[in-house]
């Protein structure tokens, strides 16, 4: 597994890492999400060792990397798909790697193969497209057949048939029980490929939990109801403290009761139903709201100011989109 313990990373008066402590447990994929800035590259490059924390310390299988004789054995790790000298082939720049390792000749064309890059060996990485780049780092981090994988936004450059590739990749290492710990943007993608999350805003952690109950846990959960007598259902849910919007197709979105419960007032009105269902929030709406007060670069959107115009506060209901 990854250890990291109380990990702190100063830059003179800037600190990037601030104090993370987390362990990243073998058998699952683990995301590792926050915004730009939040200190994740530099977190990853510190398991790694390629930079010396401030204090704190960061482990894999109990030892620093710095320690481990062939560490490529141990981890496989992809940070800068742009790696590897332009003049050299794909097949020569695996075996100088492999070389170095000690790994067998063999694992370079087992590893073309997995990455899909078997045609492409005998070419000059300088001529590869970035999503050839992105094939031949995950086929690097691969070499070693190592136990740990770190891959810092693997899905960069990949098309949708490479996206889904590297997705089914990592949720088959993590089943053979090996420890995956994967950063990226792509909310779509961990939402689909890993199992705990961990959050992290200005260098703090900030979650870590299960992918499930995080998104579980957002406040964005709510009742989507549709009746033809929308106004009266919408009154009677008021009453009862909710807070409805009238969405753009004339549903409800109701936040405050449950499920059962909006059918019960619906039903002991006699109001007709055509639709009720719960919302469950995204893993970008639940990632946005914790993450809100860590964004350090944040640009204008332009209606923001009005968007909310139209929201139901104080049990009044207005017609309006949902934040």
């Amino acid at each position: 597994m990854i250890e990291v313990l109380g990990l702190t990373k100063r830059y003179g008066a800037t600190v990037a890492v601030d104090d993370l402590t987390f362990t990243v447990e073998p058998g699952r994929v683990t995301g590792f999400l926050g915004p730009n800035g939040a200190g994740k590259s530099t977190t990853m490059r510190m398991i790694l060792g390629l930079d010396a924390p401030s204090s704190g310390r960061a482990l894999v299988d109990g030892r620093p990397y710095r320690s481990l004789d062939r560490p490529l054995r141990v981890v496989g790790a992809l940070l800068d798909a742009g790696v590897g000298h332009g003049g050299r082939s794909a097949y020569n720049h695996l075996a100088s790697v492999a070389a170095s390792n000690d790994i067998p000749r063999r694992r370079v064309d087992e590893v073309l193969e997995t990455t899909g890059l078997s045609d492409a060996a005998r070419r000059r990485v300088g001529g590869f497209s970035l999503g050839m780049r992105q094939r031949l780092g995950v086929a690097c981090a691969l070499l070693g057949d190592p136990r740990v994988l770190l891959l810092d936004e693997p899905v960069n450059g990949l098309d949708p048939d490479g996206i889904r590739w590297i997705r089914t990749l990592m949720r088959d290492l993590a089943a053979q029980g090996r420890t995956v710990f994967v950063s990226s943007h792509l909310m779509s993608e961990m939402a689909l490929t890993a199992d705990h999350v961990i959050v992290v805003g200005k260098g703090r952690l900030i979650v870590d939990t299960d992918m499930a109950e995080f998104v579980r846990g957002s406040s964005r959960t709510d009742v989507r109801v549709r009746s033809p007598h929308g106004a009266e259902l919408a009154r009677l849910l008021t009453a009862e403290g909710a807070t409805v919007v009238t969405e753009p197709d004339g549903a409800l979105a109701v936040v405050g009761p449950d499920f059962s419960r909006v059918g019960e007032i619906a039903a002991a009105h006699g109001l007709v139903i055509h639709e009720l269902a719960v919302r469950q929030a995204s893993l970008e709406e639940a990632y946005l709201e914790i993450t809100d007060e860590s964004v350090e670069y944040r640009g204008d959107i332009a209606g923001a100011d009005t968007a909310a115009d139209d929201t139901t506060r104080g049990g009044t209901v207005r017609k309006g989109p949902r934040s």
